[in-house]
């Protein structure tokens, strides 16, 4: 049976799905002038932060492993603290809440699933096979539209040559940043698209 907490904490949880200004907590890695937030905060210091735009997509209710306990499983921006998000979410019923565990399963597309534990990693260099079970780097750049470059222009753009952006096939005309392929197929990197130069700049040099 569902419990009053349970249908209490249910009811409040949509008014925090969209997109919000948040404040974040004093342990955070937020820089003050300068200075880490966290750093201040074992000084025993406190200090005005300001609010910043933030977006939670969805947040699921999964259930009460025990009593006054909740799982949520939150969809957010980045920059969000789900620590805040909680606190608030406390305020909301009349109290308070606090984050006993945290486990971030999804970040830039790559999955808990894909991931290794150090030990894991260990093992893999001990038998020599790390390199099977590691994610191609251009899968860091996926929301990148992909430029092939020719045989010529590989060369040039592999010695950090910027290339005439008319003459690269594939340019989008309001798209600036890219991932770029060589002609044999391997990747170089990211590119920055400057139309008024008409130039293609290298950007992240990853080969």
């Amino acid at each position: 049976p569902v419990t009053a907490g349970e249908r209490e904490l249910q009811a409040v949880l949509p008014q925090f799905v969209g997109k919000q200004m948040q404040v974040p907590p004093m342990y955070s890695a937020v820089k003050v002038g300068g200075q880490p937030l966290y750093k201040l905060a074992r000084e025993g210091k406190t200090v005005e932060r300001k609010a910043r735009p933030i977006e939670i997509y969805s947040i699921t209710y999964g259930g009460s492993p025990a009593e006054n306990e909740y799982v949520l499983d939150v969809t957010c921006s980045k920059g969000t603290y789900i620590r805040t998000l909680l606190c608030d979410i406390g305020k909301a019923l009349g109290g308070g809440a606090v984050m006993t565990a945290l486990c971030r399963t999804k970040a830039s597309g790559f999955t808990l699933e894909q991931c290794y534990t150090f030990e894991q990693v260990t093992e893999f260099c001990r038998r020599g096979t790390l390199a099977e079970h590691l994610i191609p780097t251009d899968r860091l750049f996926t929301s990148l539209p992909e430029l092939h470059l020719t045989e010529q222009q590989s060369t040039l753009y592999g010695n950090g040559v910027k290339l005439a952006l008319s003459r690269v096939e594939g340019v989008l005309p309001e798209q600036d940043l890219y991932r770029v392929y060589g002609a044999d197929g391997s990747f170089f990197g990211t590119a920055q698209a400057d139309r008024n130069a008409d130039e293609l700049r290298v950007g992240k040099n990853l080969k």
